[in-house]
């Protein structure tokens, strides 16, 4: 069904949209750079095993491969990695699909690349990972800056291996305010992000996982240190120059074109308390420019709802691939 929009139990008022908006000055969601000759190392359970991937200009991109079935790929957003899918990952593997998810280059276990940190790049090392693992009929997955991920892989790599697509809290179409997107976030936010982390890393990607981008700032919020703790160690796992380098690339990135390319069905998931990717620039937009999209909007979910609200947003997941 094309532009199909379905609210989560109630309506998006303009007050909701408002306020998800003002939250926006804190923090989002991108990736890293790798090669392409599969070097699986295997674990001690069957089916599972973790592997890299050489690229053609020698970056290694680490990823996960669990499970057999119809693989669904998933693709995490800044500073994050595969890691951030845990709860994703093993629900699916659980209902017998096949389950992949990389770390973008400059993030994660992949290399920390100090070029190729750009959108084309990464959607060209999807289509490396894709290509080297032989997937077919995939559904691809992706969380903030990797929705726009996968966006730009569908878009610039076609469907052919495609099902469907699903993206979440993503940034797409384009975050900066500009003449032609009134409605973004000035480039000084984003300047913001980038003075905070060439400061004091550490500190900032303890800030942002225990503030904003899982509504942790919020009256009444059940804050877990737990979270905050893992959000902050993937961060830290990956390299400095790409994580800033990233930051323009989820910020000024142009996915108008990309999302009119999408000839599969795209399913737009978005809560309209996002403090981080604010709804009424991103999913309220890209909803109506891809041909078959649907979109759902979810009363008071932040930005992090795969992990805070993990099993609304997988029962969801499911239904959608199962239609």
């Amino acid at each position: 069904m094309g532009n199909t929009i379905v609210l989560a139990n109630t309506e998006v008022t303009r007050r909701d949209i408002l306020v998800a908006g003002l939250g926006a000055a804190a923090v989002l969601a991108m990736p890293h750079t790798v090669n392409s000759k599969a070097t699986p190392t295997k674990s001690d359970r069957g089916t599972r095993n973790m592997s890299t991937i050489k690229t053609k200009d020698g970056t290694e991109i680490f990823y996960m491969a669990w499970g057999t079935g119809q693989p669904l790929v998933f693709h995490h957003g800044w500073p994050l990695s595969a890691d951030d899918w845990d709860a994703q990952m093993m629900f699916f593997l659980e209902k017998g699909y096949r389950v992949i998810a990389h770390d973008r280059r400059g993030h994660g276990r992949s290399t920390q690349t100090d070029t190729g940190n750009d959108m084309d790049t990464y959607a060209d090392d999807v289509a490396e990972l894709v290509a080297a693992l032989d997937l077919n009929n995939a559904v691809h997955i992706g969380h903030s800056t990797g929705g726009g991920e996968v966006i730009r892989f569908l878009a610039r790599h076609g469907t052919k291996r495609a099902a469907k697509a699903v993206i979440i809290s993503a940034i797409p179409p384009v975050m900066i305010k500009s003449e032609k997107n009134p409605g973004g976030l000035p480039k000084e936010v984003f300047d913001g992000f980038r003075t905070a982390l060439a400061a004091n890393r550490a500190q900032f990607y303890r800030d942002v996982p225990a503030g904003p981008f899982y509504g942790f700032n919020r009256t009444g919020a059940k804050v877990s240190e737990g979270v905050i703790s893992n959000w902050w160690r993937q961060g830290m796992m990956g390299g400095i120059k790409a994580h800033y380098d990233c930051i323009t690339v989820f910020s000024e990135t142009d996915h108008t074109d990309d999302l009119r390319k999408i000839d599969i069905p795209l399913f737009v998931m978005h809560g309209d308390d996002d403090q981080i990717v604010p709804i009424a620039d991103s999913a309220l937009l890209s909803s109506k420019l891809a041909p078959q999209a649907t979109l759902k909007v979810y009363p008071g979910f932040p930005h992090g709802m795969p992990t805070t609200n993990a099993e609304t947003i997988n029962n969801d997941l499911l239904d959608f691939i199962k239609a």
